[in-house]
């Protein structure tokens, strides 16, 4: 009722990041061709179709920042700033399945921003790796459970089915009863 009446409020990261993404606006056609350069070339022609799809409190703040370190140099695609959480959100565009490397590289660019870009007045830097597809099981144990900066959400270029969304629901609930599952076992505990 709370949600109904005042809208969503965002407190902590996990209230702030989709999963998925639909990102049908973009127009691109499901292909195992697409490229993130296209990705995201596409994302910043329609950044204000982005930003109202990855919901309140989101500010654009570069495309493409690099880091260099010791002589290596990296991309952040794009950088982002959260106004409600008051934090930087650095994302990273992934074409393909999600992968541990991948998750090592958005902790890399994390570690970056809030040993040297982060102020004192900001919270820890959250790292998203927007994918096609991703392993929870990967992203469980490649993170482990003390990381909370860090999430990957699926992006969709199209809206589901309504077969997909009748499955993605049946995905859901068999999580919340898990989680209901796990719970119950830790209060008898």
């Amino acid at each position: 009722m709370q949600l109904a009446t005042e809208g969503q409020e965002i407190q902590t990261p996990e209230d702030a990041i989709k999963d998925p993404v639909v990102l049908e606006f973009l127009g691109l056609p499901e292909s195992r061709r697409l490229v993130e350069s296209e990705l995201e070339e596409a994302l910043i022609s329609n950044l204000q179709h982005f930003l109202l799809e990855m919901g309140r409190g989101f500010a654009f703040v570069a495309r493409q920042q690099r880091l260099m370190l010791d002589g290596d140099h990296f991309y952040i695609d794009p950088v982002f700033y959260h106004t409600l959480l008051k934090c930087y959100v650095l994302i990273d565009l992934k074409a393909g399945k999600l992968t541990h490397a991948d998750l090592g590289q958005i902790q890399l660019y994390v570690n970056y921003y809030d040993a040297e870009r982060r102020a004192e007045d900001d919270n820890a830097t959250i790292g998203l790796i927007l994918c096609a597809d991703k392993n929870d099981a990967v992203v469980k144990y490649t993170l482990g459970e003390a990381s909370r900066q860090i999430f990957a959400s699926r992006y969709r270029l199209h809206l589901p089915s309504e077969q997909e969304l009748a499955e993605e629901i049946r995905r859901e609930l068999r999580q919340f009863s898990n989680n209901d599952d796990t719970d119950l076992r830790r209060s008898r505990d």
